[in-house]
C-alpha cells in the first residue's frame, strides 16, 4: 500500500511539473531571428535626411500581426527623433506575410527596437562629432505623455542599424 501511495504521489508531482512547463513561442519571423535581421539589413534604407543630420538613437515600435502574418497596426512607442521612424515604417510595410503568431491567436502584438548608429571614420571625426552634437540639440523625440498598454506582446531582438 505504501508503494502504491509513493507511486501515486510521484505521478501527481510529474503531472504538476509538466503542467508548469512554459509553452515555447514560435519564431516570430519566417526563417527565424537571423532571417529577420537579414531582412531589415537589406530592406531598411537610411534616408538622405538621416545621413545629413548624422542622426543616431533608438526607435521602439509596437505592431500587430494577424494570422496571415500581415501587419494591421503600427505604433511608435518611443523615438529619439522623428527622422528615425520613417525608414522603419517603410521596412515594416514590406514584412507583410512574414510574421508568425502563436497558435490560437487571431492577432498578436510585437515590440521591436531599432538602434541607429553612425559609423564614424577617423578623417571626419571632428566634423561628425559637431554634426552629431547639432543633431542632438535639435532633435524632435517622440515620447509618450500617458501610460502605454502593452497587453500581450513579445519583445523582439533589437535591430541595430550602422551606417
Amino acid at each position: 500500500m505504501k508503494n502504491v501511495f509513493i507511486l501515486f504521489t510521484a505521478i501527481l508531482i510529474s503531472v504538476y511539473a509538466r503542467a508548469q512547463e512554459k509553452k515555447q513561442l514560435p519564431a516570430p519571423f519566417k526563417g527565424g531571428n537571423n532571417a529577420m535581421m537579414q531582412f531589415f539589413k537589406d530592406s531598411l534604407k537610411i534616408t538622405p535626411a538621416i545621413s545629413k543630420a548624422k542622426a543616431t538613437g533608438l526607435a521602439v515600435f509596437k505592431f500587430t500581426a494577424d494570422t496571415k502574418g500581415n501587419i494591421t497596426k503600427v505604433i511608435v512607442y518611443y523615438a529619439d527623433d522623428y527622422l528615425l521612424t520613417q525608414p522603419v515604417i517603410e521596412a515594416l510595410k514590406k514584412t507583410n506575410g512574414k510574421w508568425v503568431i502563436p497558435d490560437h491567436y487571431e492577432f498578436y502584438d510585437f515590440v521591436i527596437p531599432f538602434s541607429f548608429n553612425l559609423t564614424a571614420t577617423a578623417k571626419n571625426k571632428i566634423a561628425n562629432q559637431k554634426a552629431m552634437y547639432d543633431y542632438y540639440q535639435h532633435r524632435k523625440p517622440i515620447l509618450s505623455s500617458d501610460q502605454v498598454p502593452l497587453n500581450t506582446a513579445t519583445l523582439l531582438p533589437a535591430v541595430v542599424v550602422n551606417y
